[in-house]
């Protein structure tokens, strides 16, 4: 069988950083391949490669037999090469139809054909069994699940060979993960040959067919699904043994330094009762849309509170961010680029931004002893980068993670608030955060233990790093049970308002 895709010792350098050295990819035509590694392993660039961002300094690339070396993105479209990003690129004001044709619509002397372009549209709606996705609806109104659809039906409708899909689960539902697989099923038995990018190794157990790993910018194996176990891809990503992922100290639960009763916020939650202690990790589970994430921003202050009573230690009430961090709470946001780090500027001012106190004489600023404290958490974290005055704009997902989470230790708050601690970043590096968040509960170098409240969507970290678990469900918070009362199935029941626990 010819091959739908071959990479042949592909290699691409930026200045002195080797980003890939000799790599090779084959794919079939309907086959799933997965591509895995750490933050940084190259998987970004070899894909850019692909889809004709980047230019390679050597190697070649054969698509159906036949030379294949992309003028741009567009070229590689018209080829049949389509790259769904983790970032969606839509236009939110535009229609279904535009979006999916757009800078590819029929037209003679400059008028579009607008029954070929919905011919067209509804053809590539209708290959993945979704109708219900109307035409001449604003793509921003449509859900997230829904809007990567229109990304993938609008490959489908330049004639798609191989799509790539980059981390496509990271914003989805259990139920809209299931659909996407689904989908994926569909498009193997039509021949479309898949390049599936996930941190997560449960789902790539799920859909893929052959799996090949990158590390440091090499091909460290690559074999079918059925030869690899999960450990064997862990082995090969970080290049060595990680036998313990949730690591699980000795923790003594101290006093009560969170307590809130009858909670509403505005628009979420409905209502929500917790008492967290210090010495301890308790879990929010629940689906997407929730109020997960609403209770987090409410019990910060970037919410409004509509009703309850919030006690944070001394301090009852609500209160602004500002006054949150006076308080010794802080807050890790699941929206890093937006709300949890200011990208443009270096890792020194964003991990040191909201305690600025001790490194000069009264309200000044030394850099040297700035740059010093930051090279603490640099080299405590791990955190991959050219020194403190690098711009986080310039890491990896992993990294700027890393960097949001430094800021949290370096203004030492008591009562941490994380949300979606590790989405989007490697298996490595969830182990140092995991490894970081024992720390901080079971209290280091004499430190006294922290109080950790964290929402995640990903059960088995939840049951791995908790003491406890709460589940949102419709906007309502259920009771706090420790994680040897429970199991995943039963947070996801209780999750989808089924109690099992009654």
């Amino acid at each position: 069988m010819t091959a739908r895709l071959e990479m042949k010792g592909v290699c691409k350098r930026f200045g002195a950083t080797i980003a890939l050295a000799d790599v090779d990819l084959t794919v079939q035509p309907g086959q799933v391949h997965a591509l895995v590694g750490e933050n940084g392993a190259g998987k970004s660039t070899l894909m850019k490669v692909l889809s004709g961002a980047v230019r390679p300094d050597a190697g070649q690339m054969v698509l159906d037999g036949e030379p294949y070396r992309p003028a741009g993105p567009l070229d590689a479209r018209r080829r049949g090469v389509a790259m769904i990003y983790q970032e969606l690129s839509l236009a939110p004001h535009l229609s279904v139809e535009d979006n999916i044709m757009l800078g590819m619509e029929p037209h003679t002397a400059g008028w579009i054909h607008r029954s070929e372009v919905r011919r067209r549209v509804t053809e590539a709606i209708g290959r993945f069994g979704h109708t219900e996705i109307r035409p001449d609806v604003p793509v921003g109104k449509l859900s997230v699940a829904a809007q990567q659809l229109v990304e993938i039906a609008r490959a489908l409708a330049i004639g798609c060979r191989v799509l790539v899909l980059d981390e496509p689960t990271s914003s989805l539902t259990q139920r809209d993960v299931q659909q996407l697989f689904e989908l994926i099923h569909r498009l193997k038995g039509q021949g479309i040959a898949v390049v599936y990018i996930s941190h997560f190794l449960e789902e790539v157990r799920q859909v893929a067919d052959v799996v090949t790993v990158l590390r440091d910018g090499r091909v460290a194996g690559s074999q079918p699904l059925g030869q690899m176990s999960t450990d064997d891809m862990v082995t090969l990503m970080v290049g060595r043994t990680v036998e313990d992922l949730y690591p699980r100290s000795p923790r003594t639960r101290g006093e009560c330094v969170l307590e809130i009763q009858d909670l509403a916020g505005a628009p979420l939650p409905y209502e929500a009762n917790l008492q967290l202690h210090r010495g301890e990790v308790l879990g929010i589970a629940g689906l997407m849309g929730a109020g997960r994430t609403e209770l987090l921003r409410t019990l910060f202050g970037l919410d409004a509170v509509r009703s309850g009573k919030i006690r944070i230690g001394a301090y009852l009430g609500p209160a602004s961010p500002t006054r949150r961090w006076a308080q010794g709470v802080g807050m890790l946001s699941e929206d890093r680029k937006e709300e949890g780090l200011a990208i443009n500027l270096s890792l020194a001012d964003n991990i040191t931004l909201s305690r600025l106190t001790g490194f000069g004489p009264g309200p000044l600023v030394l850099p040297g002893r700035q740059h010093r404290a930051v090279q603490r958490w640099i080299d405590r974290i791990g955190i991959r980068c050219r020194g403190p005055q690098q711009r986080v704009l310039d890491l990896s997902g992993g990294n700027q993670q890393k960097v949001a989470l430094a800021r949290l230790l370096q203004h030492d708050a008591d009562v941490l608030l994380l949300d979606e601690p590790t989405r989007g970043i490697d298996v490595a590096a969830k182990a140092t955060i995991y490894q970081i968040i024992d720390d901080l509960a079971c209290g280091e170098a004499g430190r006294s233990p922290k109080a950790i409240l964290m929402v995640s969507s990903y059960l088995p970290e939840l049951m791995g790093v908790c003491d406890r678990i709460a589940v949102m469900c419709r906007g309502r918070l259920g009771p706090a049970r420790p994680v040897e009362q429970t199991d995943e199935h039963a947070l996801m029941l209780e999750a989808t308002g089924q109690d099992v626990h009654r």
